[in-house]
């Protein structure tokens, strides 16, 4: 069973009188006010001018007098508390300390009430003192709203600016050291510098976006962002922030990652072998993979058009009608792990569990069929690259 509301009783008329009587005497509930605050002021006194200040407190004890003693509220002083939230959010006043110094508007307000009122009139008075506390927490909480959303629209145009300085970084490809150097003003970011970049395709952006928010709270310069269909994020390292701790936070987020070493101005170009990277992932990807480890995936996704025919010209003796999908495996097999070896071919023998004479004779197979000997420098980056462009053009297939 709920209990029922309690209903307060009106405001008693006395109220309205002595709020009246007050409203004669608002030069000195100002000063008065001004003391109460003035320990809390302390901590913004340089951010508010003294005028601002009082033009500030006359408007709101006018309002709150005049909202007790029931009198017209003129506009401009209706929308003090509005107008208080949002300058103090704009002067950087802490939104706890506004509050608190709104709040000694009621013990101003009741104090004078109470030195006005007679003896006879003091229950009365008592009796309506919730009146007087509720006028009070609504120019509070209107203060409140407008400062919040203050900060909110500050931090929204704050954000737009940077991602607008971020485009003209990328824009003129890190060429112009005017722009270079207002970017670093805008982003926090220093012109001489160590930099990571990592880029995702737009479905992991909230994860780029948590980690560009951890490592801002770790104090790191950091900016993330929409670009060319893709998410990318800019951190700048320093002696507590290496390229492991900006991938510390980035997880398992798929993504591609390159650094710009020394400069601000080389951001633009990692970014761009960042989102290369970040498009030459495998769709089984986990985690952040280094540009210096996806070189050959990122020429083949760069030159897709002709990987198909690479793959082909390079590898193509292998599906000749007179090699058994076996043989074609084994060779391959052991093309691979050789390439992924060290160029040895004892350490290649023992990978595949044969002798070395018969890698030699695998290798001199492969080499009569598709024509490139993969001990040969040349030949065996060749034939690294199509046999990505193979894969790649398989996985291409599977997926549709």
């Amino acid at each position: 069973m709920h209990n029922a509301p309690v209903a307060f009783p009106p405001p008693d008329p006395r109220i309205a009188e002595l709020a009246r009587e007050c409203l004669d005497d608002l030069d000195g509930l100002i000063e008065l006010w001004i003391d109460v605050v003035g320990p809390i002021r302390r901590s913004y006194a340089d951010r508010v001018p003294d005028t601002d200040f009082r033009d500030s407190a006359r408007h709101a004890l006018e309002m709150l007098l005049r909202t007790v003693a029931q009198l017209p509220v003129p506009d401009h002083i209706a929308e003090v508390s509005e107008r208080v939230g949002t300058r103090r959010a704009r002067q950087g006043v802490p939104l706890e300390s506004l509050l608190d110094a709104a709040r000694l508007d009621f013990r101003v307000v009741w104090t004078a009430l109470v030195r006005r009122a007679e003896d006879r009139n003091m229950t009365h008075l008592v009796a309506s003192a919730y009146y007087v506390w509720e006028a009070v927490e609504r120019h509070v909480t209107g203060i409140m709203t407008a400062y919040q959303r203050t900060v909110l629209e500050m931090g929204r145009l704050a954000d737009d600016e940077r991602q607008m300085w971020f485009a003209r970084l990328m824009e003129c490809d890190g060429r112009n050291p005017t722009v270079v150097g207002d970017t670093a003003l805008a982003l926090g970011f220093q012109v001489g510098g160590e930099y990571v970049c990592a880029a995702a395709a737009p479905q992991y952006g909230a994860a780029l976006r948590r980690a560009a928010a951890d490592l801002r709270t770790a104090g790191v310069p950091v900016q993330q962002q929409g670009l060319d269909s893709a998410v990318v994020l800019a951190a700048q390292c320093g002696p507590r922030t290496t390229a492991h701790t900006v991938l510390g936070h980035l997880g398992e987020t798929p993504c591609g990652v390159a650094s710009a070493a020394g400069r601000l101005a080389d951001v633009p170009r990692a970014v761009r072998l960042a989102i290369t990277t970040a498009r030459s992932l495998p769709a089984d990807a986990r985690g952040p993979r280094w540009l210096r480890e996806s070189w050959l995936d990122v020429l083949v996704h760069h030159t897709s058009d002709l990987a198909h025919d690479l793959a082909d010209d390079v590898l193509g003796g292998l599906d000749r009608p007179n090699v058994s999908g076996t043989e074609k495996d084994r060779l391959l097999r052991t093309v691979r792990t050789h390439l992924a070896g060290n160029g040895s071919i004892a350490d290649t023998a023992a990978a595949v569990y044969c002798h070395r004479n018969t890698v030699q004779h695998r290798f001199t197979r492969f080499c009569e069929l598709t024509g490139h000997d993969i001990r040969r420098p040349e030949d065996a980056a060749l034939i690294a690259l199509a046999l990505r462009a193979r894969e790649r053009g398989a996985r291409t297939e599977e997926t549709g």
